[in-house]
């Protein structure tokens, strides 16, 4: 079973580089927020784009222009365990599990940022309860 996108990022710089111009500037500036936020994180490509993570997965950027991601237009950011959201204002339309934009003018810097710290929350309560088991 082959590649079905047909193409294989080898880096983020490379999966970056073939962005449409439409696409980049919000990949980057999610890309600096999420930095921003979570300066021990790791960035490694999955599924062709960029995963974001600390002890396990948090969340990622998904570009319309990288297929089977089910985002049609603009660029996702996506959390890998939003259901698990403790902040019960996650619960409204404007905190989702994934959130979809065609211009930075969208982007509520402020509220995006919240939602990373609560998702870093999250990640941080899975390894401690883990480690519990373990003990």
């Amino acid at each position: 079973m082959g590649n079905p996108q047909g193409i294989q990022f080898g880096s983020i710089d490379e999966f970056l580089d073939q962005l449409p111009e439409e696409e980049i500037e919000i990949v980057l500036f999610l890309r600096k927020i999420i930095l921003e936020c979570m300066p021990d994180l790791k960035e490694k490509l999955a599924y062709n784009v960029p995963f974001y993570y600390r002890h396990s997965r948090i969340c990622y950027i998904w570009p319309a222009s990288v297929p089977w991601g089910k985002v049609t237009t603009g660029v996702a950011i996506g959390f890998c365990k939003g259901d698990n959201f403790l902040d019960e204002t996650f619960a409204t339309a404007k905190f989702a599990s994934k959130l979809i934009f065609t211009s930075t003018q969208e982007i509520d810097v402020e509220s995006l940022k919240q939602q990373i710290y609560e998702a870093v929350l999250i990640d941080d309560k899975i390894v401690k309860a883990r480690r519990r088991r373990i003990q």
